[in-house]
């Protein structure tokens, strides 16, 4: 796909809705109940919300501390979260409360860690890893139901951009490294992926290619998938890191819209307010340089932005 071909909202209006950068968010989504966003901070080792009102957080953004780092998270049926940390994947029924074991890693956890996820429509929990070395393709997607955790798809470094269309016969798996997002056909009631094949491939990082402010960004680098969200309309927002931009792509792949970020690094959006006509995203400044931070000192914030197109709630976890 060829980026500079796309239709581009160059001056979306973004809002700060967090002044605290965090390392590297991830891992957003709306709690309709609470009116809130919650995400996670991945070298902060946290997991942060903040109650939003239109595009004004309201009060301070409060801070669960952890001993090790969230990949993802997830809302729980009937209060509380699901969490994929590094050593395995955890219950806990309140906001700072005691974490109940739920599946332990079923990795080296000195080289693979828990990465993007969220739950499927069905209330089971998806996570994938992420090998840290980057040089070979161990990382591997999980699904966590009644029966345990069980390993449905791998062969990516990192990974991804995990969503599900609206009707739940499709599901997408990105790996970042790759430059890649595929689709596959999904078995609603097994959770089995079958027929992958590439929804999205992006051009590679060019050798030797560093952020550089002399010339327009994406003129350089388009960016690789990172998180990702499916609206109303079945399209896939994919967050490319290091593009400074967000993807909005048809349920056949066809790239719509390309909005412009106000910083270098989103690293997924989730839909939310109300309506879940506001757009978040999360970011990163974690192993930026001193002079792309000095033009950019938000990355790492929180950002939203209102949109058209109303995006889908939350799936909640189903804890047997």
């Amino acid at each position: 796909m060829d980026f500079m071909h796309s239709s581009v909202l160059s001056s979306p209006t973004w809002t700060a809705i967090t002044t605290e950068p965090d390392g590297l968010g991830e891992s957003p989504f709306w709690h309709p109940q609470e009116q809130r966003l919650y995400w996670v901070d991945i070298p902060g080792r946290r997991i942060a919300r903040v109650a939003v009102e239109g595009l004004q957080a309201q009060g301070l953004v409060e801070y669960w501390p952890l001993t090790q780092e969230p990949g993802c998270i997830a809302p729980v049926q009937g209060g509380g979260l699901v969490m994929a940390l590094r050593s395995g994947i955890y219950l806990a029924r309140e906001w700072q409360g005691d974490l109940q074991p739920l599946a332990p890693a079923p990795y080296d956890t000195t080289q693979l860690r828990f990465n993007d996820g969220k739950c499927d429509p069905q209330g089971r929990f998806w996570a994938g890893s992420l090998y840290e070395p980057k040089d070979q393709a161990l990382g591997v997607l999980y699904m966590l139901d009644g029966q345990g955790l069980h390993a449905m798809m791998d062969g990516v470094v990192t990974a991804n951009g995990l969503a599900w269309s609206p009707d739940s016969r499709t599901a997408y798996w990105a790996d970042t490294a790759a430059h890649q997002v595929r689709a596959f056909d999904l078995d609603a009631a097994t959770g089995q992926l079958s027929a992958g094949r590439v929804f999205l491939q992006m051009t590679p990082k060019p050798a030797g290619w560093v952020w550089s402010s002399e010339m327009p960004h994406a003129s350089q680098y388009g960016g690789r998938p990172d998180g990702a969200a499916v609206d109303s309309e079945g399209c896939y927002w994919s967050a490319q890191y290091e593009g400074q931009r967000l993807l909005r792509l048809s349920p056949t792949g066809e790239v719509l819209a390309e909005v412009a970020t106000p910083v270098p690094c989103p690293t997924m959006p989730c839909f939310g307010g109300p309506d879940l006509k506001t757009l978040f995203i999360t970011t990163s400044r974690q192993g930026r340089g001193a002079q792309e931070l000095a033009q950019y000192p938000g990355a790492g914030c929180v950002f939203a932005m209102r949109v058209e197109v109303a995006g889908r709630p939350v799936n909640e976890f189903v804890s047997a």
